[in-house]
């Protein structure tokens, strides 16, 4: 088939990518235990792998997929979820129906290779039966009591003690006390709500909410007892960091939008951080307590 450089360039880069996301379906199919799921990756896997095929043919060239991108996608696949990790990859790949537009004229299979990766992005959003994302309601309950609960306390006690050991014992009684109560309390409605699993459901709630304890009290552990004030600075950046990555990794898995997400859980954390931190000066002073 005779085609103009630049066309030839992309169909390669394709015929690439394709490759890649072959291994990297077929990799991660290998340790997903979802029956119906692992089909549905190794169907996938190797529509891809005939479309690099078809590329090939135009190509006349043999190509190595990308080691480090499969590597990557199987790394986060295992640690955050193939889900989430395969929608993050499908994502990027936004402008490639632009592309296959682009070449179809010179390239007529451009046009039913795009329609074959729409169907699959349609199959990819019915996999949403992760049993992670069975439990988001709880996670994000965990994080979000944790982040603004502590954000405050520990705001609060930052000015009131000014002793970053005081302030960390204090946290840590208060977020293991806390995390242990919203077990409890998650295990309890989860059951009376006539949830399947409401100790699952309980253990995700605690688990969030006692990372998120250690991540916002370490500041203070690991700085000077009188550092107090980078202390309390690296504590809001946590909780800025922490949200966003808990609502990215959210709007990714389950097609929710980021931004209004993220404003509103990082606008209430920080108020109420904000809040405390002027209560707790003011006691300081209103008591006349010096420790």
């Amino acid at each position: 088939m005779k085609i103009s450089d630049e066309t030839r360039k992309i169909v390669l880069s394709m015929q690439i990518n394709e490759l890649t996301e072959y291994r990297i379906y077929t990799r991660i199919a290998e340790f997903v235990k979802d029956v119906k799921n692992r089909e549905i990756l190794i169907n996938i896997g190797n529509e891809e792998l005939k479309h690099s095929e078809i590329w090939r043919k135009i190509t006349g060239k043999n190509v190595k997929p990308k080691k480090l991108k499969i590597m990557f996608f199987t790394v986060i696949a295992r640690i955050m979820g193939y889900t989430f990790a395969l929608k993050l990859m499908e994502n990027g790949e936004d402008d490639a129906s632009e592309i296959y537009n682009k070449i179809s004229t010179e390239v007529p299979q451009a046009k039913q290779i795009a329609k074959d990766e729409d169907h699959h992005e349609q199959q990819l959003m019915e996999m949403l039966d992760e049993e992670r994302l069975q439990y988001v309601g709880s996670m994000v309950l965990g994080l979000s009591d944790a982040l603004v609960e502590l954000t405050g306390t520990l705001a609060g006690l930052t000015f009131a003690l000014q002793n970053n050991r005081l302030v960390a014992l204090s946290g840590l009684i208060t977020g293991i006390s806390a995390t242990l109560s919203m077990t409890s309390s998650e295990y309890l409605s989860a059951r009376s709500d006539g949830h399947h699993n409401p100790l699952k459901s309980s253990l995700y709630t605690g688990s969030v909410y006692l990372v998120t304890v250690i991540l916002l009290v370490l500041p203070y552990l690991v700085l000077p007892q009188n550092a107090f004030i980078p202390a309390l600075a690296i504590l809001l950046a946590t909780v800025v960091i922490v949200i966003l990555f808990f609502t990215y990794y959210i709007s990714v898995a389950k097609d929710l939008p980021f931004g209004k997400r993220f404003a509103e859980m990082a606008g209430i954390s920080l108020t109420v951080a904000a809040i405390s931190f002027a209560i707790g000066l003011s006691v300081k002073y209103l008591l006349g307590i010096d420790i």
